[in-house]
């Protein structure tokens, strides 16, 4: 194992890499966390949206998630197939689908967001409850932000690529 940090020298003094690099190391984490479950962080985000929202148009959640609508698609027929997601005919307009949690979801849903809790304990093992709670509403600031939700949506624009 190496002892080197996960960010080492230089590239440490940029926020915008080290961002980068820890995102990159959580992803993997959460999905070998959750992995044992078939699903992945993706699918695990539209389950959670639908639990919070309920029923959503299909293009609307792949919006409100930042998906593609090529992943939305893929995720939706894996999460159909799993039982844990269903896909009717929207009453409101015919031509689109509402996408809605089955009970199976919740239960499985409920299981992934016991998984997350341990692996942010794993994650954050070495900081105190005053960092844990900093960080935390550091990056739901973050998270919230007008700036840069509008800075992220106009490179998406631009460059055409409408997945998070």
């Amino acid at each position: 194992m190496s002892e080197a940090p996960l960010v080492p020298g230089k590239v440490a003094e940029h926020t915008i890499c080290l961002l980068v690099k820890l995102g990159q190391v959580a992803f993997r984490l959460a999905e070998e966390g959750i992995g044992e479950t078939g699903l992945r962080v993706r699918h695990y985000s539209v389950l959670q949206a639908l639990a919070d929202n309920g029923a959503m148009p299909q293009l609307a959640l792949g919006s409100f998630l930042r998906i593609d609508p090529a992943t939305m698609v893929t995720s939706l027929d894996d999460l159909e197939r799993a039982g844990y997601a269903e896909r009717t005919r929207d009453p409101q307009d015919r031509r689109r689908y509402a996408v809605d949690i089955t009970d199976e979801g919740r239960k499985v849903l409920d299981d992934l967001n016991r998984r997350l809790v341990a692996l942010d304990g794993d994650i954050l093992t070495d900081l105190d409850s005053t960092e844990r709670q900093s960080l935390h509403a550091l990056l739901g600031s973050l998270a919230e932000s007008p700036s840069l939700t509008a800075l992220f949506d106009s490179v998406r624009e631009r460059t055409g690529a409408k997945g998070a």
